[in-house]
């Protein structure tokens, strides 16, 4: 298996875990937080001082994340439901 599909099952693990049964369409406020605690959480683990966590995170995770998004966007028809 290549790393690229590795990387993708250890996402969907994540997010399965993140979820725990709770509805994306109901619960996705609790959803959200429990996402915001895991990636602060990785982001210390990966750069103990804060501000560097920080930094990472809007110098490379947040342009990561909306490059994912944008991609994705392009290639999928757009749903009323969010």
């Amino acid at each position: 298996m290549s790393e690229a599909k590795k990387d993708t099952a250890r996402a969907t693990a994540a997010a399965k875990e993140i979820f725990d049964g709770r509805s994306p369409k109901q619960d996705w406020s609790s959803v959200l937080v429990t996402t915001e605690h895991a990636v602060a959480t990785v982001l210390l683990a990966l750069f103990p001082d804060p501000r560097k966590a920080a930094e990472m995170l809007n110098e490379g995770l947040v342009p990561g994340i909306e490059a994912r998004l944008s991609r994705y966007s392009a290639s999928h028809t757009p749903s009323s439901e969010v």
